[in-house]
């Protein structure tokens, strides 16, 4: 055999190792995945004066349906029995958070199908709203806050919500909390029902775009990355391929993301032909886009 088929051979081989490592499953799938509000992108000329704006958090979305735990693809969480104890039969929307630039460490923790209890110890539901309240959301935030306050547990909080007067004011906002360490901002708006749809009632400002995609190919790598993972053959929910090269540390090289797992990639703008510009990894998603 050549010495080059031998070595594609070696490749794929430890990339079939690292699927199996990687691709550890949530603790049971439960079915349809939850209806839930998503979130469209800020651009400036909206009417801040409508929206309530709060911070966008660097964690997994949780649904409550009212008994269980559930991953926005419909997956149940494996938390511990005490973390949900006492909580109401009514769905609460929000997202499992272990503090700012600690993604990496709440994804762990939610992803054990066996809960971690000192892990989970650190984990924090940020609870931002109330899918089956028929109020308009400025009064689904009196009804949260309310909620939470109730429950008088430390590790269930209520997302605080404040107005911003301008795009100077909201880019400012944007400015201070990225260098804080936050991801970013969520803007709501204050008349909207919770509907279950992609549209500008829930909008996120970031200082760049990103998106996901499904992993469906290993490209090897040339030069200093011979003999591991060059880049991910993705495709977007859309049916958009590309290849996703940069972005990846050493060790995500030697173990990439599995095939068909999702990913999230950061952009700059679309060429002509759709496909994102100056696309760069940023991390594995624990669940399927909607």
């Amino acid at each position: 055999m050549r010495a080059m088929d031998l070595h594609r051979r070696d490749l794929f081989a430890r990339f079939g190792a690292a699927m199996v490592a990687v691709a550890l499953p949530f603790a049971a799938h439960a079915g349809p995945a939850p209806a839930l509000m998503l979130a469209g992108v800020y651009r400036p000329g909206v009417a801040l004066e409508a929206y309530w704006l709060s911070e966008k958090y660097d964690g997994l979305r949780a649904y409550w349906d009212g008994q269980r735990l559930l991953t926005r693809g419909g997956d149940t969480i494996a938390a511990p029995a005490w973390f949900t104890a006492g909580w109401p039969a009514l769905p609460m929307d929000g997202e499992l958070w272990a503090g700012r630039g600690r993604f990496e460490e709440a994804l762990s923790t939610v992803r054990q199908q066996t809960p971690d209890d000192a892990a989970w110890r650190r984990i924090r539901f940020m609870v931002f709203d109330l899918p089956a309240h028929a109020g308009l959301f400025t009064e689904r935030i009196a009804a949260y806050h309310q909620l939470v306050r109730e429950l008088q547990q430390p590790w269930v909080q209520a997302v605080p919500q404040e107005r911003v007067a301008s795009h100077a004011a909201l880019m400012a906002r944007l400015d201070r909390m990225v260098k804080d360490g936050g991801e970013g901002l969520m803007l709501h708006r204050g008349d909207a029902p919770y509907r279950a749809l992609r549209g500008d009632d829930l909008l996120k400002v970031k200082t760049h775009e990103d998106a996901e995609a499904r992993v469906i190919g290993h490209l090897p790598g040339q030069g200093r990355h011979a003999g591991r993972m060059g880049a991910l053959q993705v495709e977007t929910p859309q049916g958009l391929r590309f290849r996703l090269g940069t972005g990846f540390t050493d060790a995500q090289r030697e173990h990439p993301p599995a095939l068909g797992e999702w990913v999230t990639y950061r952009f700059r703008g679309l060429n002509a032909s759709g496909v994102p510009r100056f696309a760069s990894f940023v991390r594995v998603r624990p669940d399927a886009p909607r």
